[in-house]
């Protein structure tokens, strides 16, 4: 039985992508690098934001990574109201899953600061019972911590929960938690690329989750997808 949902935050419940993609194109402009493609960046979303500026600044030879993190982290909260989108119906879906009694947690990279400005934004906060960031685990999604973490403070257990999240990371950290993972269709890393980590469930919009529940059978349809009712 379902009884628990977790959600990564960025590219899942918020559309912070071209914020995030700004941030790093501006980064490497202040500190006069090479600009990388927007490419190599979202095949890079998901990771803690120290390894992605590591992995970039390196290509440049430039180690710099408390410098160029700093000017990251300036540009992105200063720009971040104007900027951050809610995807459609996360609110109500969020709503109407804390209504049936499901408990719902964020599980991020990200670091608390900017966590709680997102949710606060879009009054996120009061559906969900717990929130996992990077400043809570030693080692961050693809492993299995901060997921387990979650599922430790909710007093949840692995088969009766879905980790939902829009990269290859969220995935491979649900699997390595024993729980059921389910892949956005609206990933800027494309649905083909989540499907080859085997997720439970593909959502095609985030109310797909209250007919998951409602069937309360944990299968996902032949083709993997999930749409209606099972």
């Amino acid at each position: 039985m379902i009884d628990t949902i977790l959600f990564d935050l960025d590219g899942t419940l918020l559309d912070t992508n071209e914020l995030i993609i700004q941030s790093f194109l501006h980064a490497l402009q202040v500190h006069e690098l090479a600009p990388v493609l927007r490419e190599d960046i979202i095949g890079q979303m998901g990771k803690p934001l120290r390894e992605q500026i590591a992995l970039f600044s390196n290509r440049t030879g430039v180690t710099k990574v408390d410098e160029l993190v700093g000017t990251y982290r300036e540009f992105n909260l200063r720009l971040h109201d104007e900027m951050v989108l809610i995807f459609p119906h996360v609110k109500e879906t969020l709503a109407a899953l804390h209504a049936q009694g499901i408990k719902l947690g964020v599980v991020t990279s990200k670091i608390r600061l900017t966590v709680a400005k997102g949710l606060e934004l879009f009054e996120l906060m009061p559906y969900l019972s717990t929130i996992v960031t990077s400043d809570d685990v030693s080692q961050p999604k693809p492993h299995p911590e901060s997921v387990l973490l979650a599922l430790s403070r909710l007093n949840s257990k692995p088969e009766n929960t879905i980790m939902v999240g829009d990269s290859q990371y969220d995935l491979l950290s649900a699997h390595g938690a024993g729980v059921r993972s389910a892949g956005v269709a609206w990933s800027l890393q494309g649905e083909a690329v989540l499907r080859q980590f085997n997720p439970a469930y593909i959502l095609q919009e985030m109310s797909d989750l209250l007919a998951i529940v409602a069937a309360d059978s944990g299968q996902a349809t032949v083709d993997g997808s999930f749409r209606g009712t099972l």
